[in-house]
């Protein structure tokens, strides 16, 4: 969607303009991974208007793939207009302009199969699943088990007011299809009554990998060999029933002078795949996830330029006594003198 930063703090009806951005989970994490120098495609549709030409110029900009998007001739691109306090508050506003977007009218006949094929992994959100019916079915096409699919990563991304006419469980049957998920402690209490991290991987078996975000305080991932985006399965084979054993791997977050509490959730799972693309172990996958994530949260946008891989693999190999006294504000992506990592 374009999304429409506002000037200046206050409410919606307050604030007297906004500057125009991009943003949505999967184009954000494609967009995120395309920064950080992975080949990735958006798969989507937009409308014949002058903000889909917008979106689409803006994440190609990215370096991202986007021949895979679609124009809807008669529907409308998305759009949204947030406020500038944090999600978490009452004084959070934000407005979306989506139904009978382009996007919402996706489904498994507007999506063919060699579009989304092709990848190592394929990153899904709970957002697109909770836009119609056909939305919804096309995520259950994408996330059911079979012969020959890329990794599946999905991030469960609850939005209460997307599921106030349905039942949010069936994120919880999207997730048990896929074989990475990225899910928040907070939204799976809300979402499923589910209360801890562990609890959370009970109701998840199949996935091969978990990510369970809490918050400002750190990440907790539950996971299996050949988890999350690591070399795929051999094509046509199906995956094999689960060992019942996981590595359980904690990493706190870094301090963070926030700007913006948005599109963390998107980063953090962009930095999570990028590590795990790159072989990482799951200590480092967390790592790299806070980092993206810290990215983004110190910029006033969705999206945050990440640091070069060389400064983002320092960081990540960092001791623990040092990494927990990390601290990042904005510009600490930027190397040179404006800096503002500090450690020891």
């Amino acid at each position: 969607m374009v999304t429409f930063l506002p000037t200046r703090p206050g409410r919606l009806a307050d604030v007297p303009s906004f500057t125009r951005a991009i943003g949505g989970a999967e184009s954000n994490v494609a967009c995120a991974l395309a920064a950080a120098g992975h080949r990735t495609r958006w798969v989507s549709r937009v409308g014949a208007d002058g903000f889909g030409d917008h979106l689409v110029a803006a994440v190609a900009a990215y370096g991202v793939d986007t021949t895979a998007v679609r124009r809807d001739p008669t529907r409308p691109t998305g759009v949204y207009f947030r406020t500038a306090t944090d999600r978490a508050t009452d004084a959070h506003e934000v407005v979306y302009y989506r139904a009978g977007s382009a996007a919402s009218a996706m489904s498994p006949g507007t999506v063919p199969r060699e579009d989304v094929a092709g990848g190592r992994v394929l990153h899904l959100s709970g957002i697109t699943a909770a836009l119609s019916d056909g939305c919804l079915a096309l995520a259950r096409a994408l996330t059911a088990r079979g012969p020959g699919r890329p990794l599946v990563s999905f991030d469960v991304n609850y939005r209460p007011g997307l599921w106030r006419d349905a039942d949010p469980a069936v994120l919880l049957g999207l997730a048990r299809g896929a074989d990475l998920v990225f899910v928040g402690e907070d939204e799976a209490e809300a979402a499923w009554g589910l209360r801890g991290a562990s609890a959370i991987r009970a109701a998840l078996p199949e996935p091969a990998a978990v990510v369970v975000k809490h918050g400002g305080r750190g990440a907790t991932a539950f996971s299996r060999e050949g988890d999350g985006a690591g070399p795929p399965p051999a094509r046509g084979t199906a995956p094999s029933a689960p060992p019942p054993r996981d590595a359980v791997t904690f990493v706190p977050a870094p301090r963070v002078d926030v700007v913006a509490p948005v599109g963390a959730g998107d980063a953090f799972a962009a930095g999570y795949l990028s590590a795990a693309l790159r072989g990482r172990p799951a200590g480092q996958r967390l790592r790299h996830g806070h980092l993206m994530a810290a990215a983004a949260l110190t910029v006033p946008g969705d999206l945050g330029a990440p640091p070069a891989a060389a400064h983002a693999d320092r960081l990540a190999r960092l001791d623990d006594a040092a990494w927990e006294r990390l601290h990042l504000g904005p510009g600490w992506t930027r190397t040179g003198e404006d800096q503002e990592v500090r450690t020891p």
